[in-house]
């Protein structure tokens, strides 16, 4: 006896393995709606989704009960269970067991596998199972017993079960009641009574909702054809932000794709409890609908899902109502009267099963599949299956394999389908496609469907018919073109699906590095192959999304290809890589924030005032946005009457009117977010007069800041100086400055002298290096002289670099050179600075942050195949130069590998020709030629064939020495250098081979050549041989004439020319190419044509009735070419209008009939031959006179009416007043015979081809247009009819308006 727990089952399948070899799977105690022996459908295990859940619980396995009929060695076996899609235990390979990873389903027949060894199946869990398919573990045991055959084994396992009939007829839902299956006992086991189940509310497995999903949705079941409603609660505490709700059947069907049709879905939000209540509403359901579902939630921090099962039963009838009306009374129509008929209840019992048995038999079949569904499945190849049924949402693989397998055995080959479509056809967006298919007969109707929808022939869409060939082209696929497609003839269909692949997003200029300060603006741009392509923005690795640049400082910006990231005031945490990700591809950059340094441009000076005057503090920053406060003494000073402060631009000041003893004190300027301030004093001085009448000699008091012992002052280039040089002496001494040895008086401009009562000041307001120089002060008065001289030297940033130049450059990197500059500025040149950019950009990046002291700099990390550009800047105590100019554009590259399959084409006495195929790896730098070398044999000196690299794959080495063995290589160069060579394994021998001559005549020349007369005679006729042979032409054995004749001679072929050929170059022309004493001749016919003249004698030898007979013989000249027929016409003597009669006559003579009774008739013959016809006819020289024998035209006598009239206008011309730029017409009509002649004229002024007025007749009718005319087209317009008899004339007025 073996006994199983049924909570033993929870984990993986157990499987018994008999001793006889043969596999058994102990799946007794599974639902009946999984499948068994007897083919009842079943779920896929083995993915990643639960099964659908059973209507009803599983049965309990009771390890006690259940038992093996003999007492034998039975192994167990821990592996997956095993199911035949054909119906039997036999051992197959297992869907299950291949797991979520499994790309295709087996497609062959599944009753010829061989069972592998028990080793070799490996642990896999079953399915997770619901609330509601869990194993009741109280439930009553059952046995297993052993059996001698697999029928048996079937017989006891469905025993074990319980019959499928009383499940299906028991109570289905919650409160229907559980009743224990039949079991079938082996004689003397004793019977366990069965538990009691705990009750539903103690259930272990019940437990409260936690996380997203306040109520999940649950699994219902559901009678086809009446509606059903799905609804779950979310907490919106755990959601940020309104979620995100998909439905799905399967793991892929999304069911939104749906809506509208059965399927409506619901949200609502109840804001006081903060809980999302989301319904799915499905209308009608049909037997397709029943699976495994998911309810998915998103939100922005937030992703949970949960799954449920629709299970779909076939209507029921209602038996109590049938049974009701069966029961029917034998008698009369009273409700006593009569016996109940028991056997027509009987019967109708019958045919309801029957009936039932049927419908159910056509659901399993059906597996609520569409028919078209089918239809697809049936066409398709079996790698195929699984994609078209996770599409069409079919979970049921195995009942699909199933049916699959018994409609493939029964084939109908189609009567009009020699050949059907594709299932499914794949293409590029943008590209074509074409759908063949082949007929059976080509006079059948054939129609093209899209959708349901006839497609009409377009550009879009064009058909074509090839023999029995059927063919759709769709042209420039796009999107809406992925639909299915079918083809019809008359009842029959074909059908296909086409798919359409989106191309992918290509990067067309990428991401550049960017530096940048704090504050600034910035804007990343990247552009892409497409326009609205979706790309991804990633900061050091984390995607940058749409939602938080709400709240982040940055924003995106789509402008057709372009996708701009922008920060409007950028901080250091934006610092960092970017990057942008496409489904085609990536970029990358960086950006680099640096601090700003505020500079002062302007210190605050000290100010010494008197009582009542103007104190002005002034300073400059760099920065024009920096606010900042002014202090006196630590305190704030606030504006008032008397003090403004103000801010304009980078220049703050301080201003205090009417200065009083307490304004003295430290003023200080602090900006604003800096750790600097600019401080400064202000001195109250107070005026005392004292008069001392003396007289003092002129004294000079120097007292300059940064003066050295030599009185020398150092000053920055571009800063103000003032020289103050204070003056004493009485009476007031007279001031004089020189600049070196020459007088300075200039008291306005950049360099000037201002004078005061005890001071003298020279000013410089930018000082430049021609400043630079000993100025000399001189003061003088009666009583005395004093002077001093001041040294000021100018120090200024050095000059550029010079000769700035790339010297060699590799893979990623580049060694860039560069001179000292000429000036240092007065100050040692302390180092370098370096940037570089991409050609064509306009942001430079610095390489180096600290100043580098050599002038010879290994730039790195550059990409292979792109142009940069480097400068250098110079950099002193002062600050940093201007930038270098440019280094030319140079390109990172590494030198190609070896050119490849080096070899020689051609050998002769002093030339070797060699050639090969491009190195395998080039690189961005390209390939700038390739360079020849040979070394002779017993050398080891490489000589260079070429100076200049050539671009060819081939090149000729002359001047060989004859008879050497020469070794030959090739390499390649580039702007890296060049590559490793190529050479030949053997060297080669100089001797030319002797090739026999040989003539390659074309096919047309080798029969006779014809050309007309003026055409142009050109013939190429190749030929080979070595060394370069001799050509020689002849005619008729006879040199050419070289006036007429032109021949051209190469060393493969030969080219026999002529202008304009006559009849005279016809003739057979001989080639002859001569080698030593082999000869090899041509000869080429060569017959020049033209039109033939005209027939001659021709004559009309006899009439008869309406008929005539023409003769005439062959023309004279024929025009060289044979005579391939005539055109014979006729001609009535009184019109001489000929009409062609008839066509390529081959014969000298024809019978001209159908003549005209009275009239007399000329006849003319064209000759014809391959040229046309003749230039000139033949005329016959008598004519025909077609007669009626027995009448005589007697002409009728009578009188001529003359119909000669002079010219009348029927209607006269009219007044007109037109707007100026509107056209014109003036009409009116005239009569007269002879046909006048019509003048217009304007005032009295014949209008003559003037392209602005346009005059037409027609039959009377005339027309004076007068095109866009303008105020001097206004005036008296006149018509005049003039014929032999007199004329006629009539006038209007024509005025011009302009419009106002």
């Amino acid at each position: 006896m073996l006994a199983l727990e049924a909570a033993q089952l929870d984990g993986p399948h157990f499987s018994c393995l008999y001793s006889d070899g043969v596999f058994y799977d102990l799946d007794s105690c599974k639902h009946p709606s999984y499948p068994d022996a007897e083919g009842a459908p079943d779920s896929p295990w083995g993915w990643t989704e639960a099964p659908p859940a059973p209507p009803a619980l599983y049965e309990a396995f009771d390890p006690t009960s259940a038992t093996f009929g003999h007492s034998q060695g039975v192994p167990l076996c821990y592996g997956p269970s095993t199911y035949s899609p054909a119906g039997g235990l036999d051992p197959v390979p297992s869907l299950e067991a291949l797991g979520p990873s499994l790309s295709m389903y087996p497609t062959e027949d599944f009753t010829s596998q061989t069972l592998s060894p028990p080793a070799a199946y490996a642990p896999y869990p079953s399915p997770a199972l619901s609330e509601e398919e869990d194993f009741v573990l109280n439930s009553p045991a059952l046995e297993v017993s052993d059996s001698e055959s697999d029928e048996a084994l079937l017989t006891g396992a469905t025993e074990g079960r319980g019959s499928d009939a009383e499940d299906k007829k028991a109570p289905k839902g919650k409160d229907a009641p559980k009743q224990a299956p039949k079991e079938t006992l082996p004689k003397g086991a004793p019977a366990e009574p069965p538990k009691e189940a705990p009750a539903e509310d103690q259930s272990p497995l019940s437990e409260e909702p936690t996380g997203v999903f306040l109520k999940k949705p649950n699994s219902v079941s559901v009678e086809a054809g009446k509606d059903t409603l799905i609804v779950a609660k979310l907490n919106g505490k755990e959601l940020s932000g309104t979620p995100i709700i998909k439905w799905f059947k399967g793991k892929w069907l999304e069911l939104g794709i749906k809506s509208g049709t059965r399927f409506s879905f619901k949200e609502h939000h109840d804001s006081a409890s903060n809980v999302y209540t989301v319904e799915l509403h499905i209308g009608k359901v049909v037997l397709g609908d029943r699976g495994d579902y998911r309810l998915e939630v998103k939100s922005k921090d937030t992703c949970d899902s949960c799954g449920f099962s629709i299970d779909v039963e076939a209507p029921r009838q209602d038996a109590s109502g049938q049974s009701l009306e069966s029961f029917k009374r034998t008698g009369d129509a009273k409700s006593d009267a009569g016996e109940l008929d028991f056997s027509s209840l009987l019967k109708k019992r019958e045919v309801a099963e029957e009936q039932e048995k049927k419908k159910k038999k056509s659901d399993d079949d059906d597996l609520g599949i569409p028919p078209e569904v089918w239809e697809l499945l049936k066409g398709a190849k079996k790698s195929e299956y699984e994609r078209i049924a996770f599409q069409y949402g079919i979970t049921d693989l195995r009942g699909m394999l199933k049916r699959l397998k018994k409609v493939k055995v029964e084939v109908k080959k189609s009567s009009a389908f020699t050949k059907k479509l594709d299932p499914a056809y794949h293409v590029d967006q943008g590209n074509k496609i074409k759908l063949v298919l082949e007929i059976s007969d080509p006079d059948l109707p054939l129609k093209w469907f899209k959708n349901g929808q006839e497609i009409k022939p377009s550009g879009k869409y064009m058909f074509e018919n090839v023999g029995k060939k059927r063919i759709l082209t769709i042209n420039k696929c796009t999107l809406a073109d992925d639909a299915a497609y079918e083809a019809v003839i008359n009842d029959e269909k074909c059908f296909t699906e086409l798919f359409v692949r989106v191309p992918p997003v290509l990067i067309i200029k990428p991401l550049e590095d960017q530096q940048v300060f704090v504050g600034d603006r910035v804007e990343m741009m990247v552009e892409v192959s497409q326009e609205g392509a979706e790309v991804t923005w990633m900061k050091d690795g984390v995607e940058m999304t749409r939602g938080d640049s709400h709240q982040a400082p940055y924003r995106f910006k789509k402008d057709g290809k372009r996708h701009i990231l922008i920060y409007s005031d950028v901080t250091q945490d934006d610092e960092g890589r970017y990057q942008v990700k496409t489904n085609g591809g990536q970029c990358e950059a960086e950006l680099i924030v640096a601090a700003k340094q505020l500079e002062v441009l302007q210190d605050v000076a000290d100010l010494t005032v008197k009582a009542a005057e103007r104190a002005e503090f002034t300073c400059e920053v760099s920065d024009e946005k920096v606010t900042g406060k002014w202090y006196r003494n630590r305190v704030e000073v606030r504006p008032s009457k008397r003090i403004t402060i103000s801010h304009t631009g980078r220049v703050h000041k301080l201003v205090i009117d009417d200065v009083h003893p307490e304004d003295e004190g430290d003023y200080t300027f602090v900006p604003d977010g800096y750790a600097l301030s600019l401080s400064a004093k202000l001195h109250f001085l107070e005026i005392k007069v004292e008069y001392v009448p003396k007289q003092e000699p002129p004294t000079i008091h120097l007292d300059c800041t940064g003066k050295a012992a030599d009185n020398s002052i150092v000053v920055v280039a571009g800063n103000k100086l003032r020289l103050n040089v204070a003056i004493a002496g009485e009476p007031r001494p007279i001031t004089t400055w020189l600049k070196e040895d020459e007088v300075f008086s200039a008291t306005e401009g950049r360099t000037r002298i201002e004078q005061w009562v005890d001071c003298s000041s020279f000013v410089f307001e930018s000082t430049e290096r021609s400043d630079e120089g000993r100025y000399t002060v001189k003061v003088t008065s009666p009583t005395g002289e004093c002077s001093t001289s001041i040294f000021v030297r100018i120090v200024d940033v050095p000059d550029p670099p010079e000769a700035v130049r790339v010297t060699s450059v590799g893979e990623d990197w580049a060694i860039l050179v560069w001179d000292p500059p000429k000036y240092d500025g007065g100050q040692p040149v302390t180092g370098y600075l370096l940037e570089r950019k991409k050609k064509g950009s306009q942001r430079w990046m610095k390489l180096n942050f600290e100043v580098f002291t050599d002038t010879t700099y290994e730039s790195t990390n550059m990409i292979e195949g792109i142009f940069y550009e480097m400068r250098v800047f110079a950099v002193n105590a002062i600050g940093a130069s201007q930038p270098s100019m440019n280094t030319k554009p140079f390109m990172p590259v590494a030198p190609t590998s070896e050119p490849q399959h080096l070899m020689v084409e051609d050998v002769t006495d002093t030339t070797a020709t060699l050639k090969w195929r491009p190195p395998e790896r080039i690189g961005g730098g390209g390939i700038d030629g390739y360079l020849v070398e040979y070394c002779l044999e017993g050398s080891n000196e490489w000589i260079p064939a070429n100076t200049e690299p050539t671009e060819r794959c081939g090149f000729t080495v002359k001047n060989l020495p004859t008879g050497a063995k020469i070794t030959f290589r090739v390499v390649a160069v580039n702007i890296a250098g060049r590559s490793q060579p190529a050479t030949l394994t053997q060297p080669v021998t100089i001797r030319e081979i002797v090739e026999q001559p040989k003539i390659r005549l074309p096919r047309h020349l080798r029969q006779t050549y014809i050309r007309k007369v003026g055409e142009q005679l050109n013939l190429v006729i190749p030929f080979q041989g070595k060394p370069r042979p001799q050509v020689v032409w002849t005619k008729g054995g006879a040199p050419l004439d070289s006036s007429r004749v032109h021949v051209r001679t190469s060393d493969m072929d030969t080219v026999l020319f002529v202008r304009q050929v006559a009849r005279s170059d016809s003739g057979e022309y001989e080639l002859s190419v001569k080698i030593e004493n082999m000869t090899d001749t041509a000869t080429i016919s060569i017959r020049v044509v033209e039109k033939a003249g005209p027939a001659e004698n021709v004559m009309v030898k006899e009439v008869w009735g309406t008929n005539a007979l023409v003769q005439w013989q062959p023309p004279r000249d024929d025009g060289n070419s044979e005579v391939t027929g005539y055109l014979i016409q006729k001609a009535d003597k009184k019109t001489m209008e000929w009409f062609t009669v008839y066509e390529h006559n081959r014969h000298t003579s024809c019978t001209v009939s159908d003549l005209i009774v009275g009239n007399e008739y000329y006849f003319r013959v064209y000759s014809e031959n391959i040229c046309g016809l003749s230039d000139l006819p033949g005329v016959s020289k008598n004519t025909a006179r077609i007669l009626k024998k027995g009448l005589t035209l007697k002409p009728f006598e009578y009188q001529e009416h003359d119909f000669r009239t002079a010219p009348k206008f029927l209607t006269p011309l009219i007044d007109r007043v037109v707007i100026a730029g509107y056209s014109a017409a003036l009409n009116c009509a005239v009569r007269g015979h002879p046909k006048p002649k019509v003048v217009w004229m304007k005032n009295k002024m014949e209008i003559g081809e003037d392209p602005k007025f346009l005059m037409t007749n027609h039959q009377g009718v005339l027309t004076l247009n007068i095109r866009r005319p303008s105020p001097f087209d206004a005036g008296t317009y006149s018509c005049r009819a003039v014929n032999e008899l007199g004329e006629a004339l009539a006038e209007c007025r024509l005025d011009v308006r302009v419009p106002q």
